[in-house]
C-alpha cells in the first residue's frame, strides 16, 4: 500500500468507523425484542429509521426533549422522534460527513465535528481526507452560525479526520482529530488555535484522540482508540497524562460525562481486532489521575456502538450500522438503534 492508503486505513480504524463486515449482515433492529419497555417516557430500545443515515454521533436536546443524530453518509443533523422517525434539522453543504454532535443549550447552538472519510454522498476525490473542522448552527432553526476549518492549522498534514468535540462552561469548543497529535480550541466567536500538541496523545502509530469530553474537574478526557488509553488534559496547565485505569479501553470511541461526574465510555470491535462492543462507567476520586470501573456491560447486544448520550431518562448508546458503510462494499442501511444502558 502507499503511505496515503496506510494512513487512510489507520484513520478509519482509529475513528472506529471501519472494518470488513463479519458474517452475514442483519438489521440492527434484529436485536430489539418485540415487546419494548419504557423508562420515564422513552423506550428502552429505540429503532430509528432514515434512508442510509448511518449516524456516528448522538446528543440529547433538552429544548425538544429529543435526540439529535449526525450522519456519516449525508453530513446532516437530524431530530429523532419518539416513534423512531427522523427530521433533518441541519443540512449544510460544507459538512460532508458529520460525526460528533453536541447541544450547547445555554447559547442555543448545535456543535458538529465534520470530516470526509470518502463514504458520503458529498465525497469527492478533492475532499476525501482533506477537510475537517467544526460547524456551529442555531439550535432552533439549524441555520449556520459559522464553520471553522481546522485543516488551516495543519497546512503540512496529508490527511484529516476530525471526529469529536466537546465544550466548556464558557462555550469554548475543544475538538480532536484522530490523525493528529493535537487538540484544538475554538472560542465562542469561532477563533481556532491549537490548545495542546503532545506525542503522548498518540499511540505511536499515528492514531490520536477519538472521543473527547470536558469534565467539571477542569480537565479534558480523551480516549485513544489504538492503544485504549484514557488521557487527561489539564486545562489549567495543558499537561497531558494517562489516567490509570483497571484495563485499557481498546477500540475506545465515544465518551460522555454524567451529572455525578462519572464517565460513560463506549468501545467497539469495528476498528480493532482486540476491541470489544462494550459500555463502561468509570469513576475517579483524585481528579482523574486514576479511575475505577463502576459498572460494565462487556458484551453490548447491538453491534458497533459508537457513542452515548446522557439524558434525564438514562444513558443511550448509539449503533449506527457503521460496519456496513465502512465495510468493503460500502453498503447502506436504513435503520439505527439507540439502546439504554442500565447500570
Amino acid at each position: 500500500m502507499t503511505q496515503l492508503t496506510r494512513r487512510t486505513r489507520t484513520v478509519v480504524l482509529a475513528a472506529a468507523l471501519a472494518a470488513a463486515c463479519l458474517g452475514t449482515a442483519v438489521p440492527a433492529s434484529a436485536a430489539i425484542p418485540a415487546s419494548v419497555s419504557w423508562h420515564h417516557g422513552l423506550p428502552a430500545h429505540l429503532v430509528g429509521r432514515a434512508a442510509s443515515l448511518h449516524p456516528e454521533g448522538v446528543t440529547w436536546d433538552p429544548t425538544r426533549q429529543a435526540f439529535l443524530v449526525s450522519s456519516a453518509r449525508h453530513g446532516t443533523v437530524s431530530v429523532v422522534r419518539r416513534d423512531g422517525g427522523t427530521r433533518v434539522l441541519v443540512d449544510d453543504p460544507a459538512i460532508i460527513s458529520s460525526y460528533g454532535v453536541h447541544v450547547d443549550a445555554a447559547r442555543g447552538r448545535i456543535l458538529v465535528a465534520y470530516a470526509d472519510l470518502g463514504v458520503a454522498t458529498r465525497s469527492t476525490a478533492e475532499t476525501t481526507l482533506k477537510v475537517g473542522g467544526v460547524g456551529v448552527f442555531d439550535l432552533a432553526t439549524g441555520r449556520r452560525l459559522f464553520v471553522v476549518d481546522l485543516t488551516r492549522l495543519e497546512p503540512t498534514r496529508a490527511a484529516f479526520a476530525v471526529n469529536d468535540l466537546t465544550f466548556g462552561p464558557d462555550g469554548t469548543i475543544y475538538a480532536a482529530d484522530v490523525f493528529s497529535d493535537a487538540v484544538y480550541r475554538i472560542t465562542p466567536r469561532g477563533q481556532a488555535s491549537v490548545l495542546v500538541r503532545d506525542p503522548a496523545l498518540t499511540d505511536g502509530n499515528g492514531v490520536g484522540v477519538n472521543g473527547i469530553v470536558y469534565h467539571p474537574s477542569g480537565n479534558l478526557l480523551g480516549v485513544n482508540t489504538g492503544d485504549g488509553r484514557l488521557i487527561r488534559i489539564s486545562l489549567r496547565t495543558k499537561k497531558v497524562s494517562t489516567v490509570v485505569t483497571p484495563g485499557r479501553l481498546v477500540g475506545g470511541d465515544g465518551l460522555a460525562v454524567r451529572r455525578d461526574g462519572t464517565v460513560v465510555a463506549v468501545t467497539n470491535s469495528l476498528g480493532s481486532p482486540n476491541g470489544t462492543d462494550a459500555v463502561r462507567v468509570l469513576a475517579s476520586a483524585d481528579g482523574w489521575r486514576t479511575a475505577r470501573e463502576q459498572w460494565t456491560n462487556p458484551a453490548w447486544p447491538v453491534r458497533g456502538p459508537s457513542t452515548v448520550a446522557v439524558t434525564p431518562h438514562g444513558d443511550y448508546v448509539l449503533s449506527g450500522r457503521l460496519e456496513l458503510l465502512f465495510g468493503p462494499d460500502h453498503t447502506t442501511a436504513d435503520d439505527f438503534v439507540l439502546r439504554r444502558a442500565t447500570p
